[in-house]
């Protein structure tokens, strides 16, 4: 067992599950978005609602949505550097049947587009991303991870598994999901770290039924 699981991580307090797990959320879905936000509704389940407030739940997540890690001390003042940042957030509570009960639904848009993730806090810090918009990925952020998104036509998990195998970079794990028959589908993939080097927009060009991409690069 490693010696971090033991003594828990570095971070700016109260709570492993409630503080810096909620920083390691929000700074996957600042990832998953690819870049500044301008406005997050933040849907707090179970206990994330209920304590959150005690905890600093709502301070840790504004944070990590800004970019902060778990350890920084400016943490504790996310509410002020999100005003700061005009970052235009709400925050609900939703009671999700089955929902993790340390978990959160964050939703990011501007006049463009928007993101959708879940996820939980499950202890010590660790988190798991569970969803991006609608698809299963359990994405934990301890490895570089491109995450796919593509119309489900042949060639495209071939052709994305042959850019990497030309550029040195060894697929750690990955993982395929589909809408349907002909419909979209995902591609959840880890790398081993030297995977950091290769390029988003590279990897958008291997094949035309490629229609998004996203380079999470870990939030340890």
């Amino acid at each position: 067992m490693p010696i971090w699981d033991i003594i828990g991580p570095v971070m700016i307090g109260p709570s492993s599950s409630h503080t810096a797990g909620a920083v390691r959320i929000g700074r996957l879905a600042r990832m998953c978005w690819g870049g500044e936000l301008k406005k997050a509704d933040i849907y707090m389940r179970g206990s994330f609602a209920s304590t959150g407030l005690g905890h600093g739940t709502d301070k840790a997540l504004v944070a990590g949505l800004l970019g902060y890690n778990p350890d920084d001390t400016s943490v504790r003042y996310g509410i002020d550097l999100a005003r700061k940042a005009k970052l235009d957030y709400h925050f609900h509570v939703e009671d999700i049947e089955g929902a993790h009960p340390n978990s959160v639904r964050i939703v990011m848009s501007d006049d463009r587009r928007s993101v959708e993730v879940v996820a939980a806090s499950i202890g010590g810090g660790a988190v798991i991303l569970q969803q991006l918009d609608g698809f299963q990925v359990d994405i934990t952020g301890s490895l570089p991870v491109v995450v796919i998104i593509n119309k489900d036509v042949h060639g495209v998990v071939g052709a994305v598994s042959t850019y990497f195998a030309g550029h040195g970079v060894n697929i750690a794990t990955m993982k395929v999901n589909r809408s349907g028959r002909g419909g979209m589908a995902t591609m959840v993939i880890e790398l081993d770290p030297e995977g950091a080097r290769v390029t988003i927009d590279e990897i958008k060009a291997v094949h035309p039924a490629i229609e998004r991409v996203i380079g999470i690069r870990g939030v340890e």
